[in-house]
């Protein structure tokens, strides 16, 4: 294999080729720098938090595949990773993942001793999720706890603590995280019931749709509840009913538990976090030219 050959797979091993994950990461993220900055947060901390994210979220599918290596094989949507493949050993998969991880720790060097704690409580989240699979039949909830910790450290970084309104957009993301994961794990149920892998889409069984809208529309309160506390108008307003929009769209391809139909819902929160994040942005912009 020549050396483009092993780029390729280094960057397929760390999902470079599949921005979904990241984009589901970053826009709450952003949000949550927005939100703390009133508008408009310090160019240093949106480049720091955009390579952050996309550093983490490699470290978190690495880590995910490594403990996955042995299982993956026997599930059709992961067969043809690079580790499950054997394209990359053990060995290389680590080795990458402790160059990005170097990586996320020079970032944080970059911000203030708050963010340094939270970043250490993240990188340990990240590294005992992928395990939860075999212990819990809720591995989404604790990927929601991952997936959101973001959120107290961009405020930290942007303010130098945590303000308590700010855990409503926490809520806000776990809730969602969970609901839009557990449309991901419809896709395999039927390969993770076989190979023993846990999943909320096991263990919600025949209410899996009702149990995610349920999660969607917690998500949605808590959305509007993060919007109260910071003072939005009617255009983050908007961006609330688009959410409510993609999410009973999502309701309508998850129906019948099509698996490639699941997996497009999955797909489909991509635009819905986009969309609040836009009106979020779009608010601030607005209300800061009205008041010029």
């Amino acid at each position: 294999m020549n050396i483009k050959e092993r780029v390729s797979v280094y960057m397929r091993l760390a999902r470079m080729d599949r921005p979904i994950g990241t984009f589901l990461l970053l826009w709450p993220c952003l949000m949550a720098l927005m939100l703390a900055a009133g508008g408009m947060p310090d160019v240093k901390n949106i480049v720091i938090f955009v390579i952050g994210v996309l550093v983490m979220r490699s470290c978190g599918d690495i880590v995910n595949d490594y403990a996955d290596r042995e299982l993956d094989g026997h599930v059709e949507r992961t067969k043809s990773r690079p580790l499950a493949s054997g394209e990359v050993s053990a060995k290389e998969a680590l080795s990458l993942f402790f160059a990005l991880a170097f990586i996320a720790f020079l970032l944080v060097l970059m911000l203030n001793p708050l963010v340094m704690k939270l970043a250490v409580v993240g990188i340990i989240l990240t590294v005992i999720y992928p395990f939860m699979k075999r212990v819990t039949n809720m591995p989404q909830m604790f990927l929601g706890v991952v997936w959101s910790w973001s959120i107290p450290i961009a405020y930290a970084a942007q303010l130098g603590h945590v303000p308590r309104h700010a855990w409503w957009l926490f809520a806000a993301n776990w809730c969602w995280t969970v609901a839009y994961d557990t449309m991901y794990a419809m896709v395999d149920r039927d390969d993770d019931l076989r190979v023993g892998i846990k999943s909320t889409a096991i263990l919600f069984g025949q209410y899996d749709r009702q149990i995610i809208f349920g999660f969607q529309l917690a998500a949605l309160v808590c959305f509007m509840a993060a919007g109260y506390f910071a003072d939005r108008g009617l255009i983050y307003g908007l961006g609330i009913l688009a959410f409510v929009g993609f999410g009973l769209y999502q309701q309508k391809l998850i129906f019948n538990r099509d698996r490639a139909l699941c997996f497009k819902a999955f797909l489909n929160n991509n635009w819905a976090g986009m969309s609040l994040f836009i009106a979020l942005g779009l608010d601030y912009l607005v209300g800061s030219l009205g008041s010029v």
